[in-house]
């Protein structure tokens, strides 16, 4: 199945929940149901990441699994893996699909994202990454010259 591709627009209202774009959801869904066995609905769950860029970054289940499997063989005894596995998860929170299929972002993540009013849903494969529209745009802008270079040495 494709991953999440495009770009979209929503706001978020009073009580910090985001509308996932139709298209994103019904990826989520469609995973959730083969996961399930799609006997009841149940909530899908998201995972949701504070990356260091300002941005927020949204996971399925079975994404996030893949990436706790890499976390679980980390060792605790290591004070630089413990510090990493200590870090991803003060970063990390849990946010269900609603039937309306928002999800409620905590104002933590909110105001970790800078996001006020608006944010910006963008499809990236394996995940959904969440930007505050002015931060998205000046991001792009200040780094519009270095896409052919960075397109040529990593894709």
């Amino acid at each position: 199945m494709p991953g999440f591709i495009g770009r979209e627009q929503h706001a978020v209202d009073e009580k910090g929940r985001l509308l996932v774009p139709a298209r994103f959801r019904r990826r989520i869904i469609l995973q959730g149901d083969v996961a399930e066995g799609a006997s009841a609905w149940q909530p899908p769950v998201l995972y949701v990441l504070k990356a260091d860029d300002g941005s927020l970054e949204l996971y399925e289940p079975s994404v996030w699994a893949e990436k706790e499997r890499q976390l679980l063989k980390l060792s605790d005894f290591n004070p630089e893996e413990r510090l990493l596995t200590t870090m991803i998860y003060a970063r990390l929170e849990q946010a269900e699909l609603d039937r309306s299929g928002r999800i409620a972002l905590s104002r933590e993540m909110l105001e970790h994202a800078g996001i006020d009013r608006d944010a910006v849903i963008i499809g990236a494969n394996v995940k959904m990454i969440v930007w505050d529209p002015g931060r998205l745009e000046r991001l792009l802008q200040e780094n519009a010259g270095r896409f052919a270079q960075l397109a040529g040495r990593y894709v």
